[in-house]
């Protein structure tokens, strides 16, 4: 029965106390697909949705790149529901994009009643067993009463230290019990603090460093805090670089910027970092991506002095032995970080300014008549983008050999507008670029928002199209269709030239596809035709999907399928 009292002491089934509950601790928005282990939490939404919106999804997999989005972009944890067993398996790629990425994400799970627990029971699963690896935290609320309980620690511990996804699991018996539970007071977000020795000692590991460069990346960033490591970056004059997909985190049209550190790193900027004396990572897990293969930095000792800091103390001297470790979360760094003495003279102004001229080199895009002719000329779209795009555009992204265009081309102005712009899951997970749009809009409806996919890409998430049509949420999505999964081809092209097996694909009229959803659907052939496509599409008051067709020969941005299957076959593969 449905409660409408704003008597405390009324009795409330636990699905509506659930929800009070993430009211107290300032939710707003909840994506999910429904299902009826948790129909007691629809009711509480329905009898809460002054304040708490609920997005319908077409897939779990959506809706939990949709809360792992949020997450990203607000720094508060992005809620996501789903039934139990089918709809918790789908619901699994965004945690795992959540844990990798040190996103704050919860994700709610129906499960079955108490009365049919660990019979194997229709969708039944022990998410502790399923989850335990990917999440900080696995629990199930058993007793309604500890519902406040449950919900405020699982916000606290998505965003404390290392900040990741949590996973509650709700008994369907539970959430109909109707119980008084008063609401905890809302979580704060923990911080740590580097200490003076620990400055101290920076301090003078930088002053005394020849070839120093800072590397930039994680989660737990704010405004306030990119813009003191920019002020701390300038008066030091040392170059600065970003981690893979965090870009965001520092103006890269910035004299001191050199480029992202990721795949398809600069060689210029990766011959730098291999020759620097010291490097002082401030936030990243300095994971595979973003140090060559553990090449970049050797792991578990480094030819270079590293300094790393990060919040999370579990994660410092897991896979580096640092000269210098450092518990501290990032706003807290980048203020101590700012009102450190500056050295009387830029000492490493000359390597700052080589480090940028080499990262603009890297980013010219040849000239006409020296690029690929055939269908579209990948960098000459995204720079394109770039020149069109306001600097507060959000711009996302799934995973495949395409987004290598993005991160080269595309400049991103910095931690502007109080959020990111720049969403992409460094899990390396495909089908990520459209919910994630879907999400910044309803997050941001006054900003443009752009996804880029693949063709593969766009296909395992396509759907959530649906979504932004129906919440009137208008995104754009460029689909690169170059009818094949071009990141495994490349793969096989280098391993086994010329077996092609597993790898092409027969797409659908993609422009025609989004029409059938209500969208505007566009197709581009010629380069010259996408600024006028992608300006009219920035007007249009609907969803807009571009499809550019391109040429399978352009795999990356440096070279071609051709030449990494001459080079395989001349290393007689």
């Amino acid at each position: 029965m449905t409660r409408t009292s704003d008597d405390k002491t009324v009795p409330l089934p636990g699905g509506h106390v659930l929800v009070d509950a993430l009211i107290a601790h300032g939710a707003d928005l909840a994506f999910g697909v429904p299902g009826e282990s948790y129909l007691a939490v629809l009711d509480g939404i329905h009898r809460r949705a002054d304040a708490l919106r609920f997005i319908i999804c077409r897939q779990e997999g959506g809706a939990a790149n949709m809360a792992e989005a949020y997450g990203k972009l607000t720094g508060r944890p992005g809620i996501a529901f789903c039934t139990r067993g089918p709809g918790a398996t789908n619901a699994s790629i965004g945690v795992h994009t959540a844990f990798q990425d040190s996103t704050p994400m919860i994700l709610f799970i129906g499960q079955v009643g108490s009365d049919f627990a660990d019979r194997e029971a229709f969708q039944e699963i022990d998410y502790r067993r399923m989850f335990g690896q990917m999440a900080k935290w696995v629990a199930q609320i058993d007793r309604a009463e500890r519902i406040p309980e449950y919900v405020a620690r699982a916000f606290q511990t998505a965003t404390s230290g290392r900040p990741g996804p949590v996973v509650l699991a709700l008994p369907e018996d539970m959430l109909t019990t109707e119980v008084t539970a008063p609401q905890l007071p809302r979580y704060e977000r923990v911080m740590s603090w580097p200490g003076d020795a620990d400055m101290e000692r920076l301090h003078s590991m930088l002053l005394a460093a020849q070839r120093p460069f800072v590397l930039l990346g994680g989660s737990g960033w704010t405004p306030a805090a990119c813009a003191d490591l920019q002020a701390f970056a300038e008066r030091f004059g040392v170059p600065v670089g970003c981690a893979f997909r965090f870009q965001d985190l520092f103006d890269n049209r910035h004299p001191l910027y050199a480029g992202d550190v990721g795949i398809g790193i600069n060689p210029a900027l990766a011959a730098r970092i291999r020759a620097a004396d010291l490097v002082l990572a401030i936030g990243p897990r300095l994971g595979e991506m973003t140090t060559g293969g553990y090449t970049l930095l050797e792991a578990p000792q480094p030819r270079q002095q590293l300094i790393h800091v990060h919040a999370g103390a579990e994660e410092l001297g897991s896979v580096y032995r640092a000269d210098l470790m450092i518990q501290a979360s990032m706003p807290a760094i980048a203020a101590r970080l700012a009102a450190l003495p500056a050295p009387a003279a830029r000492l490493w102004e000359t390597e700052a300014q080589a480090a940028h001229a080499e990262y603009l080199a890297n980013i010219a895009v040849p000239a006409a008549g020296t690029a690929h002719e055939e269908g579209v000329d990948l960098a000459r779209v995204v720079s394109e983008m770039r020149a069109i795009l306001p600097d507060n555009a959000i711009v996302t992204n799934g995973a495949g050999n395409y987004a290598g265009w993005l991160h080269r081309y595309y400049p991103h102005a910095g931690f502007v507008h109080g959020s990111r712009t720049q969403l992409a899951p460094t899990s390396g997970a495909m089908g990520y670029g459209t919910p994630a749009a879907v999400a910044a809009k309803l997050v941001h409806p006054d900003r443009p928002v752009v996804a880029l996919a693949g063709d593969g890409c766009f296909l395992m998430n396509g759907q959530e199209l649906a979504t932004a049509m129906q919440y009137d949420a208008p995104i754009i999505i460029i689909v690169v269709n170059n009818s094949m999964y071009g990141t495994i081809r490349m793969h096989q092209e280098r391993e086994y030239p010329g077996h092609i097996s597993g790898t092409p694909l027969r797409n659908p009229d993609f422009a025609a596809l989004a029409r059938a959803y209500g969208a505007r659907g566009v197709t581009v052939t010629q380069t010259a035709g996408f600024a006028p496509a992608l300006r009219e599409a920035l007007a249009a008051p609907v969803s807009t999907l571009i499809e550019i067709r391109t040429d399978p020969e352009q795999i990356t941005s440096r070279t071609t399928l051709s030449a990494i299957r001459q080079a395989a076959q001349a290393r007689g593969h």
